[in-house]
């Protein structure tokens, strides 16, 4: 995904990819949200902003020219149905007054966009298998539904649940869920890749649908009445209740089961590798950030986030939301905090007590935008994404995942907005940030404030305390003090200890 998935968000018509794998006897890394694409969404945002400013344009109307069109293939094979990029894009610059607001010193804003794919097209392992089965069985006592898919948290049962009872006119609460059990449940592909309310989904879908017709039909031929005629709602199939459609069903079709698939159409390219990046939709999401930044510590103080994300239709806007936010939290963390560094081949933090993440207390205040596209794969007239009773088409789409990468990239532009400072790595602690050097009216407004903070601190707090209470046994750390030469450093050694003991 680090190579494959940069093409789909910008139009780019000439692209390579090198990689390289390196062995190496630090940590393993393994698959979080977002696979791979975080560290190349960074740099070409970055990229990005450099060439606007090089130009001597706006990075945002130069991003908005190059956006990925609707309905286009990628250089790379990469097929791109709906795009909600500029109209997320409209949304934040409105709701955060990204033009009009004022930028004084030490106050940024930034920009950002991100993309990532709902559900991958091709299996880990390469087969002809549906990726996702859904039975759903139906008697006087209710429906049942079985599907193989497990709820880690994210809430895919509900969301199974809800497109069961929408299509059959019942409440959720009255779908009973049988998942992830294999002695009974049809196949799933997995929990992974963003795919289950996309997969298993459609594959609910197609069985209720069937069920749904099993019912009507039946109620319709006691009615005397053409199927299309009867209504489905509020718990009645026509002029029956659901357990009295049930009780005609049955005795007219016998037991009553369906059941229901979803395999992604083959979309991959031509060439060898193309198997990596297809994805039946894509989604996007765009991100405006505020924040002040001090430019002699480095320290930010998070204000507001605005965020827009494509997400087809919200089977539940509560869920969404949470998603959404969950993953504000976690760019928080990434682009300010959360770092593997070794010192002398150990690890500096090697527990939670140590390393440095967000707490509820670090986040700042977050505008969600969900935003609706109907389009096909994914929502749209021909789409086998659910449906309505009377025939409005749903789009459903991941969530998540693709905010993730925006609020990080969104954060170093308006760090170095107000800081006038460029960072080119993450984390973007004090430390790191403040190793760059100051300008010239930075340097003389240092001077004229006094002495400053420590710039190679990551928590000011325990760095004054520790000098209080040792004072006569600590010295100045010129190794690890990278201060302007006119601020005086505040960040101390143990002279018995031999090693720092503030954390860089």
């Amino acid at each position: 995904y680090t190579g494959a998935l940069q093409t789909v968000t910008y139009d780019i018509p000439a692209y390579r990819f090198e990689g390289c794998r390196v062995f190496t006897n630090k940590p393993p890394c393994g698959p979080k949200r977002g696979h791979g694409t975080p560290q190349p969404r960074f740099a070409i945002e970055l990229h990005l902003e450099k060439i606007a400013h090089d130009l001597g344009i706006d990075a945002v109307e130069m991003k908005r020219r190059n956006f990925v069109k609707p309905m286009t293939r990628t250089v790379n094979w990469l097929r791109v149905t709906s795009c909600g990029l500029e109209e997320c894009t409209r949304r934040v610059m409105d709701a955060s007054g990204f033009r009009r607001r004022e930028r004084r010193p030490g106050h940024g804003m930034g920009f950002a966009i991100s993309s990532y794919l709902s559900g991958a097209g091709t299996a880990i392992y390469w087969n002809d298998m549906p990726h996702s089965e859904v039975q759903i069985k139906v008697d006087r006592g209710g429906v049942t539904t079985y599907c193989g898919a497990m709820d880690i948290g994210q809430g895919s049962d509900s969301v199974l649940a809800a497109v069961v009872a929408e299509e059959l006119g019942l409440q959720p609460r009255d779908i009973r869920l049988v998942t992830a059990d294999t002695d009974t449940t049809p196949i799933d592909l997995g929990s992974y890749s963003s795919r289950v309310t996309f997969m298993a989904g459609n594959a609910a879908l197609e069985a209720a649908r069937k069920m749904r017709a099993l019912l009507v039909e039946a109620a319709a031929g006691k009615m005397q009445s053409p199927p299309e005629s009867v209504s489905v709602g509020g718990g009645r199939i026509g002029d029956f209740s659901f357990e009295e459609a049930s009780i005609l069903a049955e005795a007219r079709f016998g037991t009553l089961a369906t059941a229901g698939s979803y395999t992604p159409p083959k979309i991959a390219g031509p060439y060898k590798g193309s198997g990596v990046g297809p994805s039946p939709a894509y989604s996007y999401s765009a991100c405006v950030v505020e924040l002040d930044a001090d430019h002699r510590t480095g320290l930010v103080h998070m204000n507001k986030v605005w965020i827009a994300h494509d997400v087809g239709r919200a089977i539940n806007p509560l869920l969404v939301e949470g998603q959404v936010e969950g993953s504000v939290y976690m760019g928080l963390g990434e682009a300010l905090m959360e770092e593997q560094t070794f010192r002398k081949g150990l690890h500096k933090w090697p527990s939670m007590l140590e390393y440095k993440s967000p707490t509820f207390l670090d986040m700042p205040d977050v505008k969600t935008r969900p935003r609706r596209a109907i389009r096909s794969e994914g929502g749209g007239s021909g789409s086998p994404v659910a449906g309505h009773p009377r025939g409005q088409r749903r789009g459903v789409r991941r969530v998540g995942r693709v905010d993730r990468r925006g609020p990080g990239h969104a954060r170093e532009d308006r760090r170095g907005t107000a800081t006038k400072r460029e960072g080119r790595a993450t984390a973007l602690r004090p430390a790191r940030f403040s190793r760059h050097p100051l300008s010239h009216d930075d340097q003389s407004r240092t001077a004229s404030q006094g002495a400053g903070s420590c710039c190679a601190c990551l928590d000011l707090n325990i760095c004054a305390r520790r000098a209080r209470e040792r004072p006569r046994a600590w010295r100045p750390s010129s190794a690890r003090a990278r201060c302007s030469s006119r601020v005086a450093p505040t960040c101390f050694r143990s002279s018995s200890e031999g090693s720092s003991t503030s954390r860089p």
